[in-house]
């Protein structure tokens, strides 16, 4: 249980010092929430077998309550219409008495000059299926708009809150990789201290064979890389890999070199 709870407390460790994706409203126009990402100990109850984006709300909700000039007025806010879900707000909070809608989000996007034309669309999803451009357009057109249904209109009202008072802003964490063939790319739009490595595909693994490995579990995702984990070799490495290629998905992985220096990577089935 102990074991348990020190891993939580690294995830969250993990998810504070991941840098916001851009500064200010730089990108579609979004507002990045403001907010403290000082090391905190985490003394509340989480369920580690949440998926990993409910996972990351609880880690807000968390941080959000340890600061003073935030009150939290509801969170998880389902909008139905005659039963049928619209939508969901991710959270409704009074900041310094200015009420916000914020949606959280905690994104892992990998460098690929292949797709779209602009520095924002050549980021996309480890498995391909999704993209940041797709993410962006899902919140300006459908998440944000929520706020201004006539469904939502008449939950506000039973808070006490109307949508012409309350600001967007989003909380959108992330964590890009590039290629192994380009380590260097200049960011302009988007954050570059949100660089966490690299991404490589099976083919030109081979020249890391001195290397050892370690396949990351997804909540694990969140931390920097550390020693103390049990090591593989490129045969045996290779070999639980090639399972999960075969299925299209990219494992997040990390090498350690000869000379201990540890790397966080995606291995790319494409």
């Amino acid at each position: 249980m102990q074991q348990k709870t020190k891993d939580i407390q690294n995830h969250f460790e993990g998810f504070l010092k991941t840098p916001c994706l851009w500064i200010e409203s730089a990108v579609y126009g979004l507002k990045q929430f403001q907010t403290e990402q000082k090391s905190i100990s985490l003394n509340k109850e989480i369920d580690g077998t949440l998926r990993l984006g409910k996972y990351i709300e609880r880690f807000v909700s968390f941080q959000l309550s340890q600061n003073e000039q935030i009150e939290i007025i509801s969170e998880n806010i389902q909008i139905q219409k005659e039963k049928i879900t619209l939508g969901e707000l991710d959270c409704i909070l009074l900041k310094e008495q200015k009420a916000i809608h914020l949606e959280i989000i905690y994104k892992f996007y990998l460098f690929d000059t292949s797709v779209g034309t602009d520095e924002i669309a050549h980021f996309i999803g480890p498995n391909r299926k999704d993209s940041l451009v797709s993410k962006l357009d899902k919140l300006k057109n459908k998440q944000l708009p929520l706020l201004y249904s006539k469904e939502c209109q008449d939950y506000l009202k039973t808070i006490a809150l109307n949508s012409d008072d309350i600001e967007q802003q989003v909380y959108f964490k992330a964590q890009l990789f590039v290629p192994f063939s380009k380590k260097k790319i200049e960011l302009n739009q988007l954050n570059s201290d949100c660089i966490a490595g690299f991404y490589i595909n099976m083919e030109a693994l081979q020249q890391f064979k001195d290397c050892t490995f370690y396949i990351s579990n997804k909540k694990d995702w969140l931390i920097a890389p550390h020693p103390n984990v049990a090591w593989q070799s490129m045969p045996s490495f290779k070999e639980d890999c090639s399972v999960i290629i075969e299925r299209k998905f990219s494992p997040m992985c990390w090498m350690k070199h000869k000379n201990g220096c540890i790397e966080k990577f995606f291995l790319v089935w494409w």
